[in-house]
């Protein structure tokens, strides 16, 4: 599978829809076998078009601190820092970051207290600025659209199309353009691998 094709995203809308439906109530929908689905999902998850299955849990129904959205203004160049310091951040929801260096963050935050809550990303010395305001409602509309399959390759960069390979090497996925791309990669992986 090289790109997405209607079926695909009618699958992609019902599992936004319900990430827990059943197989065999996809495959009534799409009008394929629940082991059809499944393979289609299984590829999907393997191409890194799905990356996991959750939960949206709707805050309002739990007492747990203060719902708040954070803008974090970060030292220039210093943005992935402070995204690793809020990925184990207890009550942090979202981070988003934007291309000119701000970081919105959304999360639950015992009293209100942002700055112990927020500590790891303080501590960093890479926060300018800090700006709160308190959330009075998120909706989230996931869509999918027209959605195609846009995978790069690996060892050039180019567009992997209907002509791309793919190959699993030490249990990672990669995709390539062309058989010659593979080639060039996997004798590179393969000269580190020795040297290392």
């Amino acid at each position: 599978m090289r790109d997405l094709d209607e079926t695909d995203r009618e699958l992609l809308r019902l599992l936004l829809e319900d990430g827990r439906a059943a197989y065999n109530e996809l495959a009534d929908a799409v009008g394929l076998s629940p082991p059809a689905v499944s393979d289609r999902i299984d590829r999907l998850r393997e191409l890194g078009v799905i990356e996991r299955f959750t939960v949206d849990v709707d805050r309002s129904r739990l007492r747990e601190g203060t719902r708040l959205a954070v803008t974090l203004g970060a030292v220039p160049g210093e943005t992935a820092t402070v995204r690793e310091a809020l990925a184990d951040v207890t009550g942090v929801e979202y981070v988003f970051a934007t291309a000119d260096g701000r970081l919105f963050v959304v999360g639950t935050f015992p009293d209100a207290d942002v700055e112990s809550t927020l500590s790891p990303a303080l501590s960093t010395g890479a926060i300018e600025r800090v700006d709160v305001s308190p959330l009075a409602a998120a909706d989230w509309h996931p869509a999918l659209g027209d959605a195609t399959l846009g995978l790069e390759c690996v060892e050039c960069g180019n567009s992997v199309t209907v002509e791309g390979v793919s190959a699993t090497i030490d249990g990672e996925r990669y995709e390539f353009c062309c058989a010659s791309c593979q080639a060039r990669f996997e004798d590179r992986y393969e000269a580190f691998s020795e040297g290392a």
